[in-house]
């Protein structure tokens, strides 16, 4: 707001010379408008959070007034082809404006999530998210990249997903739209290098399809690949227990000859599904609560300990353990499944 005043005020400065002045004026339209181009954005929403709006339908119209104004603005740069996309098929303009505004009703008002130790979350430079994995379908994984990117000043989590998620039509470009790739060392070791946020649940689909009697039970953490790639980059592991997702799909039974059918991990047996149908899909409204964890520095190690089977089993039990340990706290604070 500052550099705006500051260049508004410079250009209005006018002189006392008659024929300078009509030339200044001249100037001063022109860059006036110039700087009005990339004030707007900045200004508006200062003017909306000075003047709130004084009724429902004001506050209606502001946000479909937002929404409508984004669309706009997604679709030109779309048809002009004015968006950049990474090597691993990153659209941040897609996230901004496609991927997050559909996922943030979720998160907010179905499964109201509540978010803590976000002062855990680096504002720059690389770090490693490290989180459970529950609940039939990977929804976790899509809550927590609202939180991080939502209380970490617009940082997207890159999470490392399965290869089942890319297999997928449709749902493997949007996966890589969104900024996740494969979960494997190279892609791993690259974002880190890169100074991103990097997600990965270890438990994989051991987590994600355990039946509902082991809920928050964590399951193995694979081979600790990713503990690898953050002693490799020096990145600290953040810890992220996730309390709610296990209830929005009790799995009380599994079907493995048609899972083998359909080239599914599992095949699961809820109270509503497949009875219900697709209604039986419809997660149920459990209360969320998502925890960050104190960083594990990883400097201190030698980057040659990315390959000694004895450090890096160390490092991966200290943050399961972190991780069970988080979950248990926040397990005897919740009064329910549906209220927290």
């Amino acid at each position: 707001m500052n550099e705006v005043a500051e260049s508004v005020a410079k250009v209005i400065q006018l002189p006392t010379d008659t024929a300078e002045r009509v030339a200044r004026r001249r100037r001063v339209s022109t860059e006036i408008d110039t700087i009005g181009t990339n004030a707007v954005t900045f200004i508006t929403p200062r003017i909306q959070e000075a003047n709130p709006p004084a009724t429902i339908g004001e506050a209606v119209r502001r946000s479909l007034s937002n929404r409508v104004t984004g669309a706009a603005s997604f679709l030109r740069k779309r048809l002009t082809g004015d968006y950049l996309v990474d090597d691993f098929g990153f659209d941040p303009q897609f996230l901004e404006s496609v991927f997050l505004p559909v996922l943030r009703p979720v998160f907010d008002r179905w499964f109201r999530v509540d978010v803590s130790g976000t002062e855990h979350l680096p504002a720059h430079g690389a770090a490693l998210i490290v989180a459970n994995h529950s609940g039939v379908l990977p929804l976790d994984a899509l809550m927590a990249s609202v939180a991080v990117h939502d209380h970490s000043n617009g940082r997207p989590l890159r999470i490392l997903a399965a290869d089942l998620v890319f297999d997928l039509p449709f749902v493997g470009s949007i996966a890589r739209k969104a900024g996740h790739t494969l979960a494997c060392t190279h892609d791993a070791d690259r974002l880190l290098r890169d100074g991103e946020i990097v997600g990965v649940f270890p438990e994989g689909f051991k987590g994600i399809g355990k039946p509902y009697s082991d809920r928050y039970k964590l399951q193995r953490f694979g081979r600790g690949g990713f503990v690898s790639a953050a002693i490799k980059s020096g990145a600290p592991i953040i810890p992220c227990s996730i309390v709610g997702a296990e209830e929005t799909y009790p799995k009380i039974a599994d079907l493995p000859l048609l899972a083998r059918l359909l080239g599914m991990p599992y095949f699961p047996v809820t109270p509503l599904f497949p009875v219900l149908g697709p209604l039986g899909m419809i997660p149920l409204p459990t209360k969320w609560h998502i925890e960050f964890g104190e960083p594990i520095y990883t400097n201190s190690y030698d980057p040659s300990d990315a390959e000694d089977p004895v450090a890096t089993f160390e490092l991966t039990d200290t943050v399961r353990e972190r991780i069970q340990l988080s979950l248990y706290r926040q397990l005897a604070k919740r009064r329910s499944v549906f209220l927290g």
